[in-house]
């Protein structure tokens, strides 16, 4: 009975325990709902004050990115020990020394001087690298002296091609103490004076500190250098700009350096008028038709300026049977307003027209600036028939 007691207090208590602590989670449970339900509108009340003032931005489009510039092209000059020097219009390299230049690009081509161009010693070679393109010239000589060009490559796929408009030039001396002019295998160079462009006499020496004049051979003479009439580039040479017939004769140039002097390669100059245009021809024939038997006469002329040859050629029918060509030919100076002309002319002889004679006959001028051509057409008609006299 007492132990009944017991076991009956003991279940009392265990069952109040749980039910206390079940109140008290309940508690703490609602407290933390109601926390959770007044914050909850607070967050909403606060995203849509946000929302409202601040209006949705307008969509914008991403404009495609613009294709990095070409990278600009840049000439160096190695030197010893690791050091770059970057090149001007002119470059002066001791001769004997190593020339060694460097061309920012991917891929570049190179241009020589036309000596170097032909020469096949091994000494000129010209090597890619990832961006940039080497030329290195060993055992240099004054024989190299001129004009180097780094041409940048515009490459798609494996097609490439120059692009001109960025191309990199620098004129190389190589000073010689035994040699002022650049080496020459010609003794005598003959250059053509034109009245239509200026005429260049190269003189090319391999030093920029060369003191360089122009002479006449015969009669002696020491020629003006005024800059107008001729002028001098260490460049290029000599440059007479408007030729005329007194420009005509032996010329040569004097280098003067370090107390050697020497004369270069001889020019003869030869003066050539050149026209200032092509010719252009007219023609005529003798008659638009002709009969079996008769003959016939083609006249081309020319009038052009004086002292201007013109060669003409002629296409006709008879040449597809091989009938022989006959002209005669005349050139003659005339005045037109009161200047000096030419009248140069060309008549083509047909004797004894045949049936094969019938067709374009077609005259060619031709002269130093080009050739234009004019034709015409001839028809042959039947012989005459002579009536036979009536019988009495």
């Amino acid at each position: 009975m007492k132990w009944g007691l017991v076991l009956s207090a003991v279940i009392v208590t265990g069952f109040l325990l749980e039910f206390g602590l079940c109140q008290k989670k309940d508690r703490d449970t609602g407290e933390v709902t109601e926390k959770n339900t007044k914050a909850k509108p607070k967050a909403e009340k606060s995203m849509a004050k946000k929302i409202k003032t601040s209006p949705p931005k307008p969509k914008v489009r991403a404009s495609p990115e613009p294709p990095p510039p070409a990278a600009q092209a840049s000439l160096t000059q190695v030197l010893d020990k690791g050091k770059f020097h970057k090149v001007g219009d002119t470059l002066s390299v001791p001769a004997g020394n190593t020339l060694e230049l460097r061309c920012k690009g991917k891929p570049v081509q190179w241009a020589v001087p036309y000596y170097l161009e032909e020469e096949d010693e091994g000494r000129l070679r010209m090597v890619q690298h990832d961006r940039y393109g080497s030329l290195i010239l060993a055992n240099s000589t004054g024989a190299d002296t001129g004009e180097y060009t780094c041409y940048p490559m515009y490459c798609e796929d494996k097609d490439c091609r120059k692009e001109y408009d960025r191309a990199i030039k620098v004129f190389v001396f190589f000073p010689d103490p035994q040699e002022l002019f650049v080496p020459s295998d010609d003794y005598y160079e003959v250059v053509q004076l034109r009245t239509n462009r200026p005429t260049t006499l190269p003189c090319q020496v391999t030093s920029p500190l060369a003191t360089v004049t122009l002479h006449r051979e015969f009669p002696p003479e020491d020629m003006r250098v005024d800059g107008t009439e001729i002028s001098f580039d260490m460049k290029r040479g000599f440059t007479i700009h408007r030729p005329r017939p007194h420009h005509a004769g032996t010329f040569y140039c004097m280098a003067s350096h370090g107390g050697l002097r020497q004369s270069s390669t001889k020019y003869i100059l030869i003066y050539v008028n050149y026209p200032i245009a092509p010719p252009s021809p007219v023609i005529q024939a003798s008659a638009s038709s002709v009969r079996l038997g008769e003959n016939l006469q083609v006249t081309c002329s020319v009038l052009g300026e004086a002292d201007v040859v013109i060669d003409f050629t002629w296409e006709y029918p008879g040449q597809k049977i091989g009938r022989p060509l006959y002209t005669q030919d005349s050139v003659r100076p005339v005045r037109v307003g009161g200047q000096a002309r030419q009248q140069s002319e060309t008549v083509l002889l047909v004797d004894g027209v045949r049936d094969v004679d019938e067709g374009t006959y077609t005259c060619t001028a031709h002269n130093l600036e080009g050739a234009r051509s004019v034709s015409t057409t001839v028809k042959v008609l039947p012989a005459h028939t002579t009536p036979r006299p009536r019988k009495p």
